[in-house]
């Protein structure tokens, strides 16, 4: 399902998101790229909180 949107930005941030696009890449294909990207450090920085947690902090799954 495609749908064509507007999403309004400066042209400051216009401009960057042409520097970061490959030649031939949509913006579509950037945006969805960088989305991916967040949601991996999100995901990274979740896993290094629970490596950084104490193990008196966290409950052993035979307690769950």
């Amino acid at each position: 399902m495609s749908a064509d949107k507007r999403i309004p930005v400066t042209e400051e941030t216009r401009k960057e998101l042409h520097n970061l696009k490959e030649p031939g890449q949509t913006y579509d294909e950037l945006l969805q790229e960088l989305a991916q990207q967040r949601r991996r450090e999100q995901l990274e920085a979740r896993f290094r909180d629970l490596e950084d947690a104490g193990r008196d902090e966290l409950t052993a799954l035979d307690d769950v």
